[in-house]
């Protein structure tokens, strides 16, 4: 918000503008800071709380496993394969203020996943490794010949379109307190 003014004074900023101006600088007033984060995406505003964890058992109940996708910035996530057995594990080691995205489970089928990628479209492939790491990479149909390579052997693996994202549950962490004060 800019500097507000009141009949008959100068705003607070005035005589910094006036300077600026003599150094030879155009000063523009501006709505909102050039450094604000725009994003196409809905801000999350959805606790990972215990009622999240009961959708995500709930979700586990109908299916033998899901992926979760643990973010801590954008753009940079972490992968879990979770089952009834290891999501408590999976959750002690989760890291604060994360961005939580549950998605359904890999497909065992490799080869189905690979002959079903999009033309003109990127993907994150996400796949598990025969060691049970869980690996995932941004690619387009230039990077499908070297992706087929670099997941030979994998156990399972999906793909998810970057343009319309669809999960199942997203919720971000909450502090200790139970605060939200992450921005996603």
């Amino acid at each position: 918000m800019g500097p507000v003014c009141v009949r008959g004074q100068r705003p607070a900023c005035a005589d910094a503008v006036v300077r600026t101006r003599e150094l030879g600088l155009f000063p523009e007033p501006l709505t909102a800071s050039p450094y604000a984060a725009e994003f196409d995406e809905a801000e999350v505003t959805e606790p990972a709380d215990e009622h999240f964890w009961i959708r995500v058992h709930t979700a586990l109940a109908s299916r033998r496993a899901l992926l979760l996708e643990e973010s801590h910035v954008r753009n940079a996530a972490r992968w879990h394969r979770i089952t009834p057995e290891n999501l408590d594990t999976v959750r002690a080691g989760l890291g604060p203020r994360a961005l939580l995205t549950v998605w359904p489970d890999l497909t065992p089928d490799v080869g189905a996943v690979l002959a079903a990628l999009p033309r003109e479209e990127s993907v994150d492939f996400v796949w598990e490794a025969q060691d049970g790491t869980i690996g995932h990479a941004i690619v387009d149909d230039v990077d499908y010949q070297e992706l087929t390579a670099h997941v030979a052997g994998a156990r399972a693996a999906c793909a998810l379109p970057l343009a319309e994202h669809h999960p199942l549950l997203r919720a971000a962490l909450p502090d200790s307190d139970g605060v939200l004060r992450a921005r996603w």
